[in-house]
């Protein structure tokens, strides 16, 4: 084997298969163009050449593109713990990411302070969220963090990386694609006609790709077609619109009730329907106002003997909205996360505590000042 800075280094293959359909076959041999699959070789890394051991000859180097984006993946310490998954302590967690590194070559896992943390460096949300997804059928529970983007320091200066977006959308979509990537502070560098579709391509910064699928597939009615690379470190372009509303949070544990969510329907949109089990701190609407409130979602109708005609209609309950793994990466802040189970992903307060969230917004507000 010839490694990527030219040492020859000697091994041995144990197995070699060939892939037929969705699976594999184990073979002897391999022709020249063929795909296939290699067992035994240890401390391997990309850009490694399995050559003739009679004349070792490396080929190119390949380069994979760099982490963009981190998330902080941690064991779920909601009141919901252990209910869903199979694997649920910090140990089947830190085991799975360090698995996972061996085959997914742009994937970089790092320690932190807690030992029930752990900061995951990947390309981007949909590369970290298709991680989280196989981890989440595989029996796992976790909790994921708001994504970062990784910045760096360059002669006293902030850079954060920049991607060159390419999007196809019918013409006449071609005005909003432009309005929402300019909003996130990309920049246009080519606009060509084929035939019925517009072809763009932006200078973008990694931190406006951040919930920018979403609003361009509702802005071009699922007509846009959009893809991105890694380009380059430029100086950070300063503040990025994000989510404007703040969140409805459930104040007690408990079963929700229709009575509740019909008297709070004019407060927000629901992410939940009567008779699901939620817990103090959970995210459980959006907010129709900036700023986070906190409601009481699981409270009953008092009943009593006195009725007065037309009070006890029947309540009519807005279907919740229903969010996708990737969706909810996009739409938390800062001081929330995802809980990610087999069976549920819920968005909630990094914090659950009120009383203890209320002084953590005290305390950076003081440190701000």
């Amino acid at each position: 084997m010839v490694k990527a800075d030219g040492s020859v280094k000697k091994s041995k293959v144990k197995e070699l298969y060939v892939f037929e359909g969705m699976g594999k076959r184990k073979v002897t041999e391999v022709l020249t163009g063929d795909l296939c699959a290699v067992v035994g070789l240890d401390d391997f890394t990309i850009g490694d050449t399995i050559a003739d051991i009679e004349n070792p000859e490396g080929l190119a180097v390949i380069s994979v593109d760099e982490p963009t984006m981190s998330m902080m993946f941690s064991i779920n310490n909601s009141p919901f713990f252990g209910k869903d998954g199979k694997f649920v302590t910090s140990r089947h967690l830190r085991d799975r990411l360090m698995k996972e590194t061996e085959k997914n070559l742009a994937l970089r896992v790092e320690d932190t302070d807690s030992a029930d943390s752990f900061l995951v460096f990947g390309r981007g949300i949909l590369h970290l969220g298709i991680l989280v997804e196989t981890m989440r059928r595989e029996g796992y529970e976790l909790t994921v963090g708001n994504p970062q983007v990784l910045i760096k320091q360059i002669d006293g200066k902030r850079y954060e990386p920049y991607e060159i977006l390419v999007v196809d959308v019918p013409q006449e979509f071609s005005g909003k694609v432009i309005d929402l990537v300019t909003q996130r502070k990309g920049e246009m560098l080519v606009m060509e006609s084929k035939g019925a579709m517009q072809h763009l391509e932006f200078d973008i910064p990694s931190r406006g790709l951040i919930g920018l699928r979403s609003q361009m597939l509702t802005g071009t009615a699922g007509e846009a077609v959009m893809a991105h690379r890694f380009n380059e470190y430029k100086p950070w372009k300063g503040v990025i619109p994000g989510r404007s509303n703040g969140v409805l949070i459930a104040k007690f544990s408990g079963t929700t009730t229709a009575y509740s969510i019909d008297k709070l329907q004019d407060r927000g949109t629901f992410f939940i329907d009567p008779r699901e089990d939620v817990y103090a701190g959970q995210i459980i609407a959006e907010h129709i106002k900036p700023g986070d409130l906190n409601v009481n979602a699981v409270e009953e109708k008092k009943l009593t003997n006195h009725r007065a005609s037309g009070s006890d209609d029947s309540v009519r309950i807005v279907p919740k909205t229903q969010f996708t793994l990737e969706e909810c990466m996009e739409y938390i802040q800062q001081d929330e996360c995802i809980e990610v189970t087999p069976k549920n992903i819920r968005m909630r307060k990094t914090v659950l505590d009120e009383n203890e969230r209320t002084k953590q917004q005290k305390r950076l507000s003081a440190e701000a000042v």
